[in-house]
């Protein structure tokens, strides 16, 4: 494999500026993935003064905001936390799905690496699971995630 270039982002020395959009919706669910994304951040050597949390009401309104925060040129990451519960009804598709779909346009459309760390989930106990329970905390793994984003990008060519 001589002569093969590998590119790989490592999860250390990140420089930049990190942004966290964080749904109030469920925030008993969305509180544990914002301790968990700060945890993971700090202990990767990002600082309170490289971190802003921007609160918006549901997982809906994130796309508009990460996308704002990805346009602005100030932020090396963004970090999109949310819980999205299956209800009774279709709205659990479309918020899911446009959620989804607005943060990854907003990554493509601009560079800036954006963390997925909204959980789609059929039941409350499946979010808890999901939000620092048996399944780990999907807030820390999104700030892993970004870090690790930062560094491949600034690798790359």
């Amino acid at each position: 494999m001589a002569g093969i270039k590998t590119f790989e982002g490592t999860l250390t020395g990140a420089e930049g500026e990190f942004a966290i959009v964080v749904s109030r919706f469920n925030g008993f669910i969305t509180d544990s993935l914002l301790n968990g994304a700060l945890d993971t951040l700090h202990r990767h050597g990002i600082d309170d003064g490289r971190i802003s949390i921007v609160r918006v009401p549901g997982a809906f309104e994130i796309g508009p905001v990460v996308q704002r925060l990805c346009q602005s040129g100030r932020y090396a990451a963004v970090i999109a936390l949310g819980a999205v519960i299956r209800g009774a009804t279709p709205h659990f598709d479309y918020v899911a799905g446009e959620c989804a779909r607005a943060c990854g346009s907003a990554a493509m459309q601009t560079g800036v690496p954006v963390a997925f760390g909204v959980l789609t989930t059929d039941t409350i106990e499946q979010a808890l699971e999901r939000a620092g329970t048996k399944a780990g905390n999907k807030g820390a793994d999104a700030a892993l995630t970004a870090i690790e984003m930062v560094n491949l990008m600034r690798a790359l060519p």
